[in-house]
């Protein structure tokens, strides 16, 4: 029936098989309904099959009519949006067999869909070129279905194909073969299957097809056409055809009683004032909760929803066997639509499923990278970028890991970064640097040992003992500040880290800038009538010390109030490492704070030099030189190097730079005085240290 034939009157129509899109328009077709939604929902159902198993690389036979046109164009439509491919659409044409002949060769190929209605030159063509489709599973629409029966002969071609069909068992089926079976003449049997085709087909293909099947199949029992007699009755258009005829006679039912209880035996006034509301019965109609008979319901479209099942379909001992491998639910959420049991689907010639694909997939850890091609399905397989992942096959885009997570080394799961600080457990070098700062400090105390013990001596008296006393006392804190750079920082750790060592070596250099000045000092005064004299007092000195350290605690403890360091995580600089380390909150007071230090070594290192040949019992002016030379030659070599370092190789530039610092000052200044007490105790006399020089020269040496 055209579309046309529906608009012709303004009456109520039930369609059991009319599935074309434009009838669903309500304006147009008021009164129309059908027991089939439009061709959308089946071609849905076929693109999920196909998302379902992989498969994106298509073939596509459409038969030269109007619905396989129309098929084509909602297939192509829905196969679009899921990314799937049609590798070749070939329209069934005579002219058309040789380029068919040769599409059909292409090995990536192996699912072809059949768009539009079977008819007799499709049965030509398929069994001309039937060794072509030995390789190929052909996915069928619920119109070819209602023909297999006639399709038999092609067995060796839609063996193991799948197919859509309405899920609408036949009311009555066993009884009705039941009836059949009763039949005992074998000569009336095949004209009653001669005379069922025609009834359901009304085509000469099926008198070909049957006057076939008679004359191959001589001798018929109750049960051979019996399976043939269910496949007639439980699929095609047999269901919905009952249906159709059921829904209409209940809605008249309905409305004829509604009719007969309210006008009381007037029918014809009730009937042509109830006859608009006939289609209202259909509608609010929905099919009865029997699981044996059809389920489904009418849409605001006039369409009768009902679900569809996926069928494997199969050639066993010269009859067709369908086995349901799965179900199509419209009403189900996205996502649970369908299902699929491919435990039962039977392949054909093989065991595994079909793989129809222009590419390889892309297994996880890389994405598809689409060829310069017009077809989105043909792609090349890239490893995703560094920090990216894709856990899933044939990933478009790979996802970039989070901040404190890193890939794995297939790149198809983010992992935790891992930490990195210097650990006391895993670093080897934590340990080294811990075993120098202890023997550093032990040394420390052992010199300061032996000074406590030679307090009375004339070496050790020298140049103030109580700044040589304050100057140990600093080096020992300067080796102890080493641990602050040691294990995991905190908040705590990083303020104290860089304040501590900055202090102390302040501390250190003011005692050395203070031992250099009363040398300095105690030459000058040595003059008759020198003004310097007044200045050789005890609190010169320890005013030297206290006001030049001040100056470094005043920058420290404003740094700590302005802008403190803190502990800062490290997500960048080095791939798959969370960098645990300390930022200085404010570099200006960092670099202001080493300015300093800086500032007193290079006046210290200048004075030194200055009177490092000036007279003296044992003048250590020379020494100090040394140390600040040394001092001063570290901590610039270590400010580039700690610039251009990251992570816990610039902690180790630090502790390096404070552990060798300390130790020049601790070998410069006490080691040659160590060696005197130790191993030349002549010279640790007054009157060696005096030698050759003049009294009054010798005795201007401050004890």
């Amino acid at each position: 029936m055209s579309v046309l034939a529906f608009g012709d009157f303004r009456i109520l129509k039930i369609s059991y098989g009319a599935s074309d899109p434009s009838l669903s328009d309500r304006l147009l077709y008021p009164h129309v309904f059908r027991m089939v939604q439009n061709n959308h929902i089946q071609n849905m159902v076929i693109t999920e099959l196909l998302e379902h198993f992989g498969w994106t690389w298509i073939g596509i036979l459409v038969l030269d009519d109007e619905t396989g046109e129309n098929e084509l164009q909602i297939l192509t439509k829905y196969m679009r949006e899921r990314g799937i491919c049609a590798a070749f659409t070939i329209t069934l044409r005579e002219e058309n067999y040789n380029r068919i002949l040769k599409t059909l060769s292409n090995p990536q190929v192996t699912i072809i869909i059949m768009c539009g209605t079977y008819f007799f030159d499709i049965y030509k063509l398929l069994m001309s070129y039937e060794f072509k489709f030995l390789d190929k599973t052909l996915i069928l629409t619920p119109s070819w279905i209602s023909k297999s029966v006639y399709l038999e002969e092609e067995r060796s071609v839609f063996n193991g194909s799948l197919a859509v069909q309405f899920s609408s068992p036949f009311p009555g089926l066993e009884n009705f073969v039941k009836i059949y079976r009763k039949y005992d003449d074998i000569t009336e049997k095949p004209t009653y299957w001669i005379l069922l085709d025609y009834i359901y087909t009304n085509n000469d293909i099926v008198s070909f097809l049957s006057n076939y099947r008679i004359n191959k199949e001589h001798n018929y029992t109750p049960n051979d056409t019996a399976p043939n007699l269910r496949n007639v009755l439980s699929s095609g258009v047999t269901t919905r055809l009952y249906a159709a005829v059921e829904v209409l006679a209940k809605a008249l039912h309905e409305i004829f009683l509604f009719i007969k209880d309210k006008y009381e035996g007037n029918s014809i006034t009730g009937f042509i004032h109830y006859r608009q509301k006939l289609q209202r019965y259909i509608q609010m109609m929905a099919s009865s909760p029997d699981p044996m008979r059809p389920s489904y319901y009418f849409n605001e479209q006039g369409e009768a929803v009902h679900p569809y099942t996926v069928i494997n379909w199969l050639f066993i001992e010269e009859a067709i066997r369908e086995v349901e491998v799965g179900n199509f639910t419209p009403w189900a959420v996205s996502g649970e639509k369908l299902h699929i049991n491919r435990q039962s689907i039977t392949w054909k010639h093989t065991k595994e499923i079909p793989v129809s694909r222009c590419s390889d997939q892309c297994s996880p850890g890389s994405r598809k990278k689409t060829r310069q091609i017009i077809h989105a399905c043909c792609y090349d397989c890239v490893p995703c970028s560094e920090g990216e992942i894709s856990n899933i096959t044939d990933a478009d885009n790979c996802l970039k890991c989070q901040s404190d997570e890193w890939p794995n080394e297939k790149r198809d799961r983010c992992l935790p970064k891992g930490l990195e600080f210097i650990s006391y457990q895993n670093d080897t070098i934590a340990a080294i640097f811990s075993s120098v700062s202890v023997f550093g400090c032990l040394v420390t105390g052992f010199i300061f040992g032996i000074f406590i013990s030679y307090r009375d001596t004339p070496i050790v008296k020298a140049n103030n003992r109580n700044l040589s006393y304050l100057l140990l006392v600093s080096i020992i804190l300067s080796f102890l500040s080493v641990f602050l750079f040691l294990g995991y920082p905190s908040d705590i750790t990083c303020s104290l880290r860089e304040t501590s060592f900055g202090i102390f070596f302040s501390v250190a250099i003011s005692s050395l800038l203070a031992k250099t000045v009363m040398v300095c000092v105690a030459f000058k005064s040595t003059k008759p009538g020198s003004s310097w004299r007044k200045w050789m007092n005890v609190k010169l000195p320890y005013t030297i010390v206290l006001l030049c350290s001040s100056i470094q605690v005043v920058i420290c403890v404003s740094w700590l109030s302005l802008s403190p360091p803190f502990q800062d995580l490290d997500t960048q600089s080095y791939p798959g490492k969370i960098i645990i380390q300390c930022n200085e909150g404010s570099n200006i007071c960092f670099y202001s704070m080493l300015g300093y230090m800086g500032f007193l070594a290079a006046v210290s290192f200048v004075l030194a030099f200055m009177v490092r040949t000036l007279p003296d019992s044992f003048n250590e002016a020379k020494y100090i030189t040394f140390s600040m030379l040394l001092f001063c030659s570290v901590w610039i070599s270590m400010i580039p190097a700690y610039i251009s370092t990251k992570g816990k190789y610039m902690v180790a530039v630090e502790i390096f730079a404070v552990m060798a610092s300390s130790a020049g000052l601790l070998g410069c200044v006490f080691f040659p005085k160590c060696f005197i007490i130790l191993f030349n105790s002549e010279m640790n006399r007054k009157t060696n240290l005096l030698g050759k020089r003049n009294d009054s020269h010798q005795n201007s040496v401050s004890y």
